[in-house]
C-alpha cells in the first residue's frame, strides 16, 4: 500500500477555502425568505378578512378639513403686560388670518394694528406700549418705517410671514425690556 499524500497546506499567497457563503449570498437568501414570509402574510390577511363586508365609499360622506392644522392656544403668556398683549395678537393673526388695507377684512382677518387693538380690549395705554415696541422692532429689522400700518400694508409683504415674525420678535423684545 502506498502512503497517502498529505493535503496541501495553505500559504500566505493562497486564500483559505471557506465552506461559509459570502455576505452577499447570505443577504440574498434572507431577502428571498422575507419576501416569501410577507407574501404568505398578505394572503393570510386576505383570507382572514374576506368575510368582512365592505360597501362602496360615497364621496359625499367624506369629511374635508382645512390643509392647515388647527392651532392650539399659545403657551403660557409672558408675565409682562405688553409682551403678553403682543403674544396674544400674534396668536390671533395665526388663527384668524392676516390682512392689509384694513383693520379687519370681510373674512375676519386682521392687520397688525387691528390684532393689537382687539387684544388690548380698550386699554389705550397698553395698546400704545405694544405699538411702540412693535414699531421699534420693525425699525431694527427694516430701517425707518413711518408707522405700523405702513409696514403692514407694504406691498413687499404678499403673505403674513414677515408681519407675524416681527410681531413675535416684538413680544420677545417687550419681554426682555420687562414691558
Amino acid at each position: 500500500m502506498l502512503p497517502t499524500p498529505a493535503p496541501p497546506q495553505p500559504t500566505a499567497a493562497s486564500p483559505v477555502p471557506s465552506s461559509e457563503p459570502s455576505l452577499e449570498a447570505r443577504l440574498a437568501a434572507i431577502e428571498a425568505a422575507m419576501t416569501i414570509r410577507l407574501e404568505v402574510a398578505a394572503v393570510a390577511h386576505e383570507v382572514r378578512t374576506a368575510h368582512i363586508p365592505t360597501e362602496p365609499l360615497d364621496l359625499d360622506d367624506v369629511v374635508t378639513l382645512p390643509l392647515t392644522p388647527a392651532l392650539t392656544p399659545p403657551p403660557a403668556s409672558y408675565p409682562t403686560p405688553v409682551a403678553a398683549l403682543l403674544q396674544h395678537a400674534h396668536h390671533r393673526l395665526l388663527t384668524g388670518g392676516w390682512c392689509t388695507g384694513a383693520l379687519v377684512d370681510t373674512d375676519g382677518a386682521r392687520c397688525l394694528l387691528g390684532a393689537i387693538r382687539i387684544e388690548a380690549r380698550g386699554d389705550h395705554g397698553l395698546e400704545a406700549g405694544a405699538v411702540a415696541a412693535l414699531l421699534d422692532t420693525i425699525r431694527r429689522q427694516f430701517g425707518e418705517a413711518d408707522s405700523v400700518p405702513s409696514f403692514n400694508d407694504d406691498p413687499a409683504h404678499r403673505d403674513g410671514r414677515a408681519p407675524l415674525r416681527i410681531l413675535r420678535q416684538a413680544a420677545d423684545l417687550a419681554h426682555a425690556r420687562e414691558l
